[in-house]
């Protein structure tokens, strides 16, 4: 019986999705302590999740009428973040199966030193790397890294993908069996498994070797969540796991169906890539419970937040508009899947920019599911068996305990189920989402060009 795949979703912040999150009397404030992760990192794993990983951005948002005073004032997404790649090896030491996966952009990063970081994460944590792999989407990014403006739309996705067949070449730059650590005759590493890779390109250069030698997974397992046309065809080329936003079950299929009907074309299997849409959770006893705690949790929301993120994440102004008129219809350079999914809920619910920004701070548009248990293991099971996905991810409201509650109360109705593992498969995250050591990307980019003096 085909099992479902589960993903935590983080930012090393004081709010995920949910912008009630840090008001919330249920979680607790230690964003700033590796203590905090560790523990998140302990509970998922306690649940059977694949991984666990880290959204991120580089800039305090400060678009909303050019200023970050309110951004900063309300806590919105974005203005405290800790370095997730640091965040994920102290998870690593605390936990022992959990995949943890960091976002890393690569607009603002060079393929080697990215290479490196995560092939360092993949040794520490024994093969259980992932890299969610964006572009990034604000100038305020862009300012920050020495440049003006940020890259155009399409530009930055064709930089992508160079980037990620720079970074692929870099990890294979080691063969598996290129460290030979023979004490007795001093021979560190063989030379002729080793190589260069001199890449040179329109967007990146890179000689190589790294200079880490080859993880246990060979590269971290990719992610990828963009939703334009651009996201789309750069994750049905690269992504293992995609992550995504939809709002209703239509949305969801829809978008399953599409980005796997596109992999053919890259040479690539649907099964190569696991689809995983968000979702936020509600449990409770009973059902007027569980909606109890959405009700609370969503009047936490200021007012204000999901405006003040909307127009972050779209890169574009919003003050210049009046709440009480529909999201306008506008050309931007941010996150363009966002933008069309608030303006295909303006279009068919008749709402305000008020309310899509209600809608906004809650969940950041992902769909909240709400029942007891069964409700909520019956509403995961129907929407994986009808193709809205291979799995979910799990956005808490509140933490840790969200998570607490979905694995004590929601997890074994899935296992009773036959939907969701009782134990880890493999040793690596490559192994438990049943992914290949070696696919065909991988094996495609070997460099051929070895170094002098090959062990005889």
């Amino acid at each position: 019986m085909k099992q479902m795949h589960l993903a935590g979703f983080m930012l090393a912040s004081q709010v995920v999705h949910s912008h009630a999150l840090w008001r919330h009397p249920k979680t607790d404030l230690g964003f700033l302590q590796a203590e905090f992760y560790q523990n998140i990192a302990r509970v998922l794993e306690r649940g059977k999740f694949d991984l666990v990983f880290f959204a991120d951005s580089l800039s305090v948002p400060d678009k909303y009428g050019g200023s970050f005073a309110e951004t900063v004032k309300y806590g919105v997404q974005g203005v405290a973040r800790l370095d997730p790649l640091l965040v994920a090896a102290t998870m690593a030491v605390a936990s022992q199966h959990i995949g943890i996966g960091v976002t890393r952009s690569t607009t603002y990063y060079h393929p080697y030193d990215l290479a490196r970081g995560f092939a360092t994460l993949d040794h520490l944590s024994k093969g259980r790397a992932a890299w969610n792999v964006v572009t990034s989407h604000r100038n305020s990014e862009a300012k920050n890294f020495g440049y003006e403006e940020h890259l155009e739309h399409d530009a930055r996705y064709d930089r992508a993908d160079e980037f990620l067949e720079v970074a692929f070449k870099l990890w294979n730059s080691w063969q598996e069996d290129a460290l030979v650590l023979d004490k007795k005759n001093g021979i560190f590493a063989d030379p002729s498994k080793v190589n260069y890779v001199h890449h040179n390109g329109k967007w990146l250069k890179s000689q190589g070797p790294l200079s880490v030698p080859r993880s246990p997974q060979g590269r971290p397992v990719i992610i990828q969540a963009g939703a334009s046309e651009k996201g789309k065809e750069l994750a049905a080329k690269w992504a293992e796991v995609i992550f995504e936003i939809k709002y209703s079950p239509a949305l969801m299929k829809s978008f399953y169906q599409d980005v796997k009907s596109r992999m053919k074309k890259y040479g690539r299997h649907p099964d190569e890539c696991k689809i995983l849409p968000a979702v936020m959770p509600f449990v409770g006893e009973t059902e007027s419970v569980a909606r109890e705690k959405q009700v609370f949790h969503n009047e936490l929301v200021h007012p204000q937040v999901g405006i003040l993120i909307l127009s972050s994440h779209m890169d574009y102004d919003l003050s210049q508009y009046s709440l009480d008129e529909p999201l306008q219809k506008v050309e931007i350079n941010g996150s363009r899947g966002l933008l069309e999914l608030a303006q295909k809920l303006t279009d068919e619910e008749g709402l305000t920019l008020r309310d899509i920004g209600k809608l906004y701070g809650r969940s950041i548009l992902v769909p909240q599911i709400v029942g007891t248990p069964t409700q909520i293991a019956d509403e995961l099971e129907a929407l994986f068996q009808e193709g809205a996905g291979d799995g979910f991810v799990i956005s808490p409201a509140y933490l840790p305990g969200a998570f607490e509650e979905f694995v004590e109360l929601v997890v074994p109705e899935l296992q009773k189920r036959g939907l969701f593992r009782k134990e880890y498969a493999g040793a690596t995250l490559r192994e438990n989402l049943g992914l290949q050591q070696n696919n065909r990307l991988t094996e495609a980019m070997v460099p051929r060009e070895p170094a002098q003096g090959a062990i005889a």
